[in-house]
């Protein structure tokens, strides 16, 4: 905004002309002198507006009324001053359009004409757990890089069996391409990807296809540029330091508007974006002391609005502790998540099928002090049937005892979601390189039918269906000079320690590293990529048809296998997933006589042998076992 022309109150129109009311602009600023708003109406000139105490810390401001007869209030761009200071955007905005650092922009989330009125939830109104996930990046899931774009693609999803599509972090961020995990306005949908209407305009066009939404949150820290709220309140805290800086203030003095900031956002994307779940970013940065965790408080919440809307809403956390009390319910003493990503599964497939064993990798090849007397099929096998390798087992990568047990019991397997890739886990690796990239088709084919047959809530990551050639980079767009080289030369400083050379290691800040980690879907429909979404499609629709590879009853899941042959089977009920790992033709030994081959990965080659399936080197089939089986 230019120099602010200063107003007194709203012009006032005359008495009897129906118009629109201006909306009301509020903000917590508690050790502010005066606060002000400037604005503007229509790219109109700008003005500036004192705002009124409204107690406890608040302030607020009235726009003016439209003009008569106007259908639709005018676009209003704003910003507040703090004690003169410098000119701010809304810690509460819904809309960026001029970038991190510039005004807000007031968004009309009740102008939406909604067509889910019909919409019971993911999984015919079960919610999330069970369902098939699907974690997508918006800028790379299309070329164009947009909610709009993203929307033209949701019948692959549906084809593909998927239940929920999870968005990773929409929130406002410095640049034009970002993961997420830089913003900055955790209230907003970034104008990269044409704002918050193009997210309710997503939502819907989902619900319309029986897809649900999940959208990734991050409340452990802010980006580094565009970070404001300091200028209005204690919002930080320096008594819980965080990997990214000074943790968010839970429990200190102003706490209370801090966890409502929290909270309200969350219960926001439900009920003004008809979103179906929220994913948590790292759960375990979010250090809290008070009496009732702020994830708690926000379960407890949520669960009050699911009532009041008639629909399940779900939490799904991220969180490195292996700790079961992450979703055991608030009332049982919980942090009451319904779900979280298991990273224990994912490093287990991980190191099974490529057998690297580098740094975190290590204790899941076995024979160590997390699991002395088995390798890693031994792992894969505690993983697949207890959730956690690190369940109060020493962790070496932690140099710590780590984790909690499952009570396989009382806690349903699909609290736990499972996957073979993720952002992280492909994002995260020096060159990006996705498990196509590195293992045979026929390995990861066995990933896939490990996860997507098991007692979990399976998760797969966008391209990892047809084994897409693109890696997907760490990317970003910084502008600030000292931001662009910490960014480029901390990248390739972690790698080196690695073994990698510096050039080989992609520089986030090159455009080309964003451009290459956009999916081809090109590929779809050529030779082996083709055949792996066949068999992703017909691994998925297999779990829902048949209850035994959708039941999430741990106790149920039982695991054979055989380190020195290299062969792995796990009991679902009637049906067997029979693995060969070895670099030769097995006949993999069952509990019984199978009756029938439901699925393979190499059908010609797969035959039933007496109590045995003949499987060629690395390769994975489902059978399903004679009624007697079924009923043992």
């Amino acid at each position: 905004m230019n120099t602010a022309q200063m107003t007194s109150s709203p012009a006032t129109k005359p008495a009897g002309e129906p118009v629109l009311p201006g909306p009301e602009l509020t903000v917590w600023a508690p050790a502010a002198q005066h606060v002000e708003v400037e604005w503007s109406l229509d790219d109109g000139p700008a003005r500036r507006s004192e705002m009124e105490r409204k107690g406890d810390g608040w302030w607020r401001w009235e726009a003016p009324a439209a003009e008569p007869g106007t259908a639709a209030y005018p676009c209003l761009d704003y910003a507040f001053r703090v004690d003169g200071g410098d000119v701010t955007p809304d810690p509460r905005s819904a809309w960026q359009p001029h970038g991190v650092h510039g005004e807000s922009r007031w968004f009309d989330a009740g102008r939406h004409a909604w067509r889910d009125a019909t919409w019971a939830g993911p999984q015919h109104g079960e919610g999330v757990l069970g369902a098939v996930v699907y974690e997508l990046h918006v800028g790379t899931f299309t070329p164009e890089g947009t909610l709009d774009a993203a929307q033209r693609r949701l019948q692959h999803l549906v084809d593909l069996g998927v239940d929920v599509v999870e968005l990773m972090p929409v929130a406002s961020w410095p640049g034009r391409w970002n993961w997420g995990y830089d913003g900055v306005g955790p209230w907003a949908v970034d104008d990269e990807y044409d704002g918050p209407a193009a997210l309710q305009r997503f939502v819907d066009a989902c619900h319309g296809l029986g897809l649900g939404v999940c959208l990734d949150l991050v409340y452990n820290h802010l980006g580094p540029v565009g970070n404001y709220l300091s200028r209005f309140g204690p919002y930080f805290t320096e008594s819980h330091p965080t990997p990214w800086g000074h943790g968010f203030n839970l429990d200190g003095p102003g706490s209370l508007h801090v966890r409502r900031w929290i909270i309200d956002n969350a219960l926001r994307w439900f009920a003004d974006f008809h979103v179906d779940a929220l994913r948590l970013d790292a759960v375990h940065e979010l250090r809290d002391d008070s009496d009732q965790h702020v994830l708690a408080q926000l379960a407890d919440e949520v669960a009050t609005l699911s009532a009041r809307l008639g629909r399940p809403l779900d939490l799904i956390a991220e969180s490195d502790l292996n700790d079961p009390r992450t979703v055991t319910p608030t009332a049982d003493g919980g942090l009451g998540m319904d779900a979280q990503w298991d990273d224990d599964i994912h490093h287990a497939l991980h190191v099974t099928l490529t057998g690297e064993t580098q740094g975190y990798y290590g204790d899941f090849a076995g024979h160590c002090r997390a699991l002395p007397d088995g390798g890693p099929l031994a792992v894969l096998a505690k993983t697949l049937t207890r959730a956690f390798l690190h369940d109060g087992r020493w962790s070496s990568f932690r140099d710590a005892e780590w984790g909690a047990p499952v009570d396989r019991r009382k806690v349903d397997g699909r609290r736990f979601l499972a996957y073979l890739q993720t952002h992280d886990q492909v994002g995260n690796r020096a060159v990006g390189d996705r498990i196509s990239a590195v293992v045979t088709p026929g390995r990861q084919a066995i990933g896939a039918a490990l996860y997507l047959t098991g007692p979990f809530t399976p998760m797969v990551f966008m391209g990892e269906e047809w084994a897409a050639t693109t890696p997907f980079q760490f990317f970003t767009d910084f502008d600030e000079p000292e931001m662009k080289r910490a960014v480029t030369e901390g990248r390739r400083r972690e790698f080196e320690a690695h073994g990698w050379a510096a050039e080989d290691v992609p520089d986030p800040q090159d455009e080309q590293t964003y451009r290459r980690s956009q999916l081809d879907w090109a590929e779809l429909h050529e030779g082996e990529h083709a055949r792996m979404f066949a068999w992703y499609q017909a691994l998925i629709a297999l779990r829902r048809k048949e209850f035994d590879l959708g039941n999430g009853s741990l106790e149920s899941v039982a695991v054979d296998f055989d380190e020195g042959a290299g062969w792995f089977v796990v009991r679902r009920g009637a049906h067997r997933v029979v693995v060969n790992l070895a670099e030769s033709r097995w006949t993999v030994p069952l509990d019984a006589a199978p009756e029938s081959v439901v699925l393979a990965w190499e059908p010609a080659q797969t035959r039933l042998r007496g109590h045995g399936v003949h499987l060629p080197p690395f390769t994975a089939a489902v059978v399903r076992m004679g009624q007697s089986t079924a009923r043992s």
